[in-house]
């Protein structure tokens, strides 16, 4: 009895703490999203962020910071999840409560990457703000290290992103903020100088680019296992990680801009066309030499056919096709989708790198050796990857059934998640009481982190953003309040 009256109090103690299972969650209503949003933006902005800037992961302490690897106390990273993705999650809470709190904290993220710009125009993958590091690169503002680098790179979307958000930055505040468009439009600039003639980007430039040759992808007649292997890769035609994709979509995004940048999207379809590999292989590699033959760049990325970068460039000509209206960048696709769904591999899935003209999928042992067996593959990066055919078949096929209208600029309306009541009310649940939404770590290793200890709980901007954006989301699905005063609030600076 006495046991039972023991396991009776404790029943009724954990009741009346956490309510009853069947007790259904409060009631999702725009008060309590909004709260949720100012309370997690605050603690956000006012804990986390480092100058206006923000890195990948952070201990629940926040003594621990990493982006793709250790962050410094000085480093913000521009990569997304970085600084820019989390700018885009306020400007979202911004147009979905105009509250002004939201447009200052965007303000402080745009300053954080002016702070960072290089004198080349772009970005790196991250900025430390402590000129006297050897990681502090050549800023415009003069404030960096003058020993610096001064290496802009699309690489993984970073200059791409930090444009992106100050482009619609900028315009929210109808280009009348003179640092901001200022430097929006040099970066725009330095973009443009940094094409080919022949349309292809480079992964990283450091100031305008020279070279006149302009020839049509072949198979190369040296040994490309061993031989004319370039050490500045980053220097050659890149499609690698979405590059031309990611760019595609800031060239769009850029036409509130000028004409030219309707110019230079034009130029990357035909590099595209010209870098589409002939027969028995018409598709893409990841990079290129000048001599427009796939060339190699890291030790674990082989001069060879990759069916991810087939995908973004078959991606790319379809969004540039139908922005333009102009059909030929369509022609170079039936071929390329054949080729792809011939070569999946037995589980559906595509190698990263098939090799040239065997077209047998090629991959890395741990100790970077060429192999075609997938026994002993590195663990940091995907050699195999989920194919996307069919939804490019499909894709294509609506495309073409539509005779090309030409469609809303991609970065006009900005791409939100749908967000239901039942995953509303899942985020608001999961608000802690400072403002955080804390992810405790599953024993999963994150891609170029440190191992976190099993169980140990941390911050992630990643989903920062996507419950920031969700909720935002949500308030905008729901019936617009009439609001004081008849008016929404303009945007102002603080």
């Amino acid at each position: 009895m006495k046991n039972f009256l023991c396991g009776l109090s404790l029943l009724l103690f954990f009741l009346v703490q956490t309510g009853s299972a069947a007790d259904p969650p409060p009631p999702v209503t725009r008060e309590a999203v909004a709260a949720a949003l100012k309370k997690a933006a605050s603690y956000y902005r006012e804990r986390v962020a480092l100058r206006g800037g923000y890195v990948y992961y952070y201990s629940a302490d926040l003594q621990q910071r990493w982006g793709e690897g250790v962050a410094s106390a000085t480093q913000i990273w521009v990569q997304p999840p970085g600084t820019p993705t989390v700018g885009e999650a306020y400007l979202n809470a911004y147009e979905a409560t105009q509250d002004p709190y939201f447009l200052d904290a965007a303000d402080d993220t745009a300053e954080a990457l002016l702070g960072g710009q290089l004198q080349s125009g772009g970005w790196p993958n991250k900025i430390d703000f402590d000129p006297a590091s050897k990681e502090c690169g050549l800023f415009r503002s003069g404030l960096g290290n003058p020993k610096g680098k001064n290496n802009s790179t699309l690489d993984d979307n970073a200059t791409q992103a930090a444009l992106s958000f100050l482009m619609r930055y900028d315009t929210l505040h109808k280009f009348e903020q003179k640092q901001v468009h200022e430097a929006t439009s040099f970066a725009l600039k330095s973009l443009l100088e940094a094409q080919y003639p022949n349309g292809g980007f480079p992964q990283v430039w450091s100031g305008p680019v020279d070279r006149k040759i302009t020839l049509r992808a072949n198979y190369p007649d040296y040994d490309w296992r061993t031989e004319n292997r370039i050490k500045e890769y980053w220097n050659l035609y890149t499609l690698n990680d979405g590059l031309c994709g990611d760019v595609a979509r800031i060239l769009i995004q850029a036409e509130a801009y000028g004409g030219q940048f309707r110019e230079s999207l034009l130029k990357l379809g035909d590099f595209l066309i010209l870098a589409q590999m002939p027969e028995p292989q018409p598709a893409w590699a990841q990079q290129y030499n000048f001599e427009m033959q796939p060339a190699w760049a890291r030790k674990f990325e082989p001069a060879a056919i990759s069916g991810r970068e087939s995908e973004d460039a078959i991606e790319t000509l379809m969004t540039i096709a139908v922005h333009t209206g102009n059909e030929k960048y369509l022609k170079p696709i039936p071929a390329a989708l054949a080729y792809l769904k011939k070569s999946e591999l037995s589980d559906g899935r595509l190698a990263r790198f098939y090799e040239l003209k065997t077209n047998q999928p090629l991959y890395m042992t741990r100790n970077y050796d060429l192999t075609y067996e997938d026994n002993d593959l590195p663990t940091h990066y995907g050699f195999k990857t989920k194919s996307g055919v069919a939804r490019l078949e499909k894709k294509y096929d609506v495309i073409k059934a539509g005779k090309l209208s030409t469609v809303a600029v991609p970065g006009a309306a900005r791409k939100m998640p749908n967000a239901n009541a039942a995953e509303v009310a899942k985020i608001l649940a999961t608000l802690d009481d400072q403002g955080r939404w804390l992810t405790t770590d599953n024993g999963e290793n994150l891609a170029g982190q440190p191992k976190f200890k099993a169980g140990q709980q941390y911050l992630a901007s990643e989903v920062f953003c996507r419950n920031l954006n969700k909720l935002s989301q949500w308030l905008i699905q729901q019936p617009a309040q009439q609001e004081k005063g008849g008016e929404r609030q303009k945007p102002v600076k603080k």
